[in-house]
């Protein structure tokens, strides 16, 4: 999955003859998994036409404050649009729409939002050779760039003119490859591994019986995903679950056994920067797994069980520059509980659940959380969704861990 999956791009077109490569850089964005709304200078109309914009982008494509044709003369909110956007992407930008960008010129809705949006805005220029190296247009890329906007180098090829030369908009495919790799160089956990682990365990009894428990594995999920959203090269050891990801920043290693997690996390444990503990692993496994089928034949049945691999513990005491993030779930004294295992186990943060607050917990979509990390410090959270807590949760590892 890409980085720009779930995001809102805001594709702004202008009137040159590259305009004709913008529908094919909405299926590029559609393709990563973004959402695209296109809005349109009037004379964009005349190279491709709203039409496939708007059929490809599943959304209308806006190009006026009102709709002339419209009796009701509905008004198209340029403030809400550029509010909307994660990202504005004007390409083709021509020379004439720069230059009004760089001195407040506003004359149309695309440069009315432009002006309204609060979003990194990415500007693809598109012009001939000459054009593209006259000063007053150098001057305007400096002038855009010194606001905070970033420009997309036109790239060398055969323009329009029939000259070849420099002023060609760069490809659709190398324009979102760009906008990814400069999202990314920008992220807070670029360059960083993290090793996440989640789910439950399963401990055989027999061939088709285990121990086990209630977790769903989402609270893992989330943090995996939160991390990866900021640019974390992320290490998914999970257990049983029905969930499952789609992402190019995130390997997912899927487990049964509390020893497979143990083998999983030590694996990889030396090359990770963060590593994050919220599976729930089984702290006990029968002594003796039977070779067949147990068969229901007194009215009671008596297994010996033996304490598995404390993995959070045996990480805590091999780890050397690792940031380790572990969790509590508790149901008393959960303050003091949480804050012994946070010194047992060495850990730098840990992650307090508590089963007396409503709606924390297993298999639940929301959670309560309170951190507590070595120097004592508590940080107590209301209950939010999970996909809240997890972003809550890395966004305070960054902050301690930098």
């Amino acid at each position: 999955m890409s980085i720009l999956s779930g995001k809102n791009i805001l594709l702004g077109v202008t009137a040159g003859i590259a305009a004709y490569k913008s529908a094919s850089l909405v299926r590029e964005f559609i393709k990563a998994g973004a959402s695209v709304k296109v809005v349109m200078t009037p004379a964009s109309k005349d190279f491709v036409t709203p039409l496939t914009l708007s059929t490809l982008s599943k959304n209308p494509v806006e190009s006026h404050f009102y709709e002339k044709d419209n009796d009701n003369e509905l008004w198209n909110n340029h403030v809400e649009l550029g509010l909307w956007a994660d990202y504005f992407v004007i390409a083709p930008a021509t020379a004439n729409t720069m230059s009004k960008m760089a001195n407040g010129t506003c004359d149309n809705l695309l440069l009315a939002t432009y002006l309204s949006a609060k979003c990194p805005v990415y500007v693809a220029p598109a012009m001939d050779l000459d054009m593209y190296i006259h000063q007053s247009t150098v001057n305007t890329f400096a002038k855009l760039k010194s606001f905070g906007n970033i420009i997309i180098p036109a790239t060398s090829g055969e323009l329009a003119s029939g000259l070849v030369g420099q002023g060609r908009m760069a490809e659709p495919n190398e324009i979102v490859t760009f906008i990814t790799s400069d999202i990314l160089s920008q992220l807070p956990l670029k360059d960083k591994k993290v090793l996440i682990t989640a789910g439950p365990t399963y401990e055989a009894l027999d061939p088709v019986r285990f121990i086990g428990n209630h977790s769903s594995g989402k609270m893992g999920f989330e943090l995996a995903k939160a991390a990866a959203n900021l640019g974390a090269q992320v290490i998914l050891v999970t257990g049983p679950t029905n969930l499952s990801l789609t992402n190019n920043l995130i390997t997912v290693i899927p487990v049964i056994s509390a020893e497979d997690m143990y083998v999983a996390c030590h694996e990889h444990f030396k090359s990770i920067d963060i590593g994050i503990a919220a599976a729930a692993v089984a702290d006990y496994r029968p002594k003796k797994v039977a070779v067949n089928k147990i068969k229901k034949k007194e009215s009671t049945l008596t297994l010996e069980l033996e304490k598995t691999k404390d993995i959070l513990a045996s990480l805590g005491a091999i780890k050397t520059h690792q940031f380790l993030v572990g969790f509590a779930l508790e149901t008393n004294n959960e303050i003091e509980h949480a804050k012994s295992k946070l010194i047992r186990k060495n850990l730098d943060l840990i992650v307090l659940n508590s089963l007396n607050d409503k709606g924390a917990g297993f298999k639940t979509a929301t959670n309560k959380v309170t951190l507590i990390d070595k120097q004592d410090s508590i940080q107590e959270f209301p209950l939010k969704s999970k996909t809240e807590v997890a972003k809550d949760i890395i966004n305070e590892i960054i902050v301690r861990y930098a």
